[in-house]
């Protein structure tokens, strides 16, 4: 009989701890109902927005797509002027070069900028480029005068210069595309190196005693060198050779190569040197003999340039 309240009280006390912990879990479930819901209204806000959202997207779609139906009805329309353009433009061209080719026949002289050589049809198919007194350059027919006589005297035709003056004139596309050979380009370049001070780079150097100009066989390996970047000097040494042989012969030989004997560090040794007389007949280049005589550019130096 005494074993009976003692069963009583742990029941008491169980049922207390079952109710408390019951509590517990109903507290935890409440805050969790609570996040859940907070949870489920930000997620209906977010909902929402994104409905909002979508409705502007598809606003903005519509209204590039309207846009864009405009721009293709626009393009269309542009499209249509563009090919009547060229094909007025084309037109007028044809008109323009046929109007050119009766007159270069009749003997104009035309400024080079406003003819395309290419396409001009004339009898001989073949144009002449002369520079005149106004210091602007024209095509005519070989040898026919202007018969209005205006823009001066020819100065220069271009079928008068030499072969590396007309390969000096051209700029670097037209160069590559006329002269395959590297020795060609290169003599081309050095030479207008020479008588155009925008070039910068320039190898050459004044004379005397009837030499004009002349550059070191040693100076042009340099200067290929710089020309052509990577260029090993083994292949340098050998484009100097084959540079040399093309400018003497580009220049219907007016330039010519020497040998010098010259000292350096107490040791002689002999250099192959181009170099361009006084005398040599340069078109459209005159000796200046106001100059006076230049004197010997260094001592030690043995032999004539």
């Amino acid at each position: 009989m005494s074993s009976l309240p003692e069963c009583g009280e742990v029941d008491i006390e169980t049922l207390a701890e079952t109710i408390e912990h019951l509590q517990e879990q109903n507290r935890q479930l409440t805050e969790r109902v609570d996040t859940l819901e907070d949870d489920l209204e930000q997620t209906k806000d977010e909902l929402e927005g994104l409905e909002t959202e979508k409705a502007d997207l598809q606003e903005t779609n519509e209204h590039l797509r309207d846009r864009l139906d405009d721009c293709e009805q626009e393009t269309t329309r542009l499209d249509a002027l563009t090919d009547a353009a060229r094909k007025r433009s084309g037109v007028n061209k044809q008109r323009i070069e046929e109007l050119q080719a009766r007159e270069l026949e009749k003997g104009a002289h035309l400024l080079t900028e406003t003819v395309d050589h290419h396409e001009i049809d004339i009898d001989g198919d073949h144009l002449e480029r002369i520079t005149k007194d106004d210091g602007h350059t024209y095509y005519r027919l070989p040898e026919s005068d202007d018969p209005l006589e205006r823009s001066g005297n020819v100065a220069l035709a271009h079928g008068d210069l030499l072969p590396i003056q007309q390969l000096s004139r051209m700029d670097e596309e037209m160069l590559r595309s006329t002269a395959n050979a590297l020795p060609t380009r290169l003599a081309a370049k050095l030479w207008k190196a020479r008588t155009d001070s925008s070039v910068g780079d320039n190898p050459w150097e004044s004379g005397c005693k009837g030499i004009k100009a002349y550059i070191k066989a040693s100076d042009l390996k340099h200067w290929i060198r710089r020309q052509e970047p990577g260029t090993s000097e083994t292949y340098a040494k050998k484009l100097v050779s084959r540079t040399i042989d093309a400018v003497l012969d580009l220049s219907n030989h007016r330039v010519a190569v020497r040998k010098r004997t010259e000292r350096k560090n107490g040791l002689e040794y002999t250099e192959r040197r181009l170099v361009l007389p006084t005398d040599a007949e340069i078109p459209g280049e005159t000796p200046n003999v106001s100059e006076p005589e230049q004197t010997p550019e260094t001592a030690g130096v043995h032999g004539s340039p």
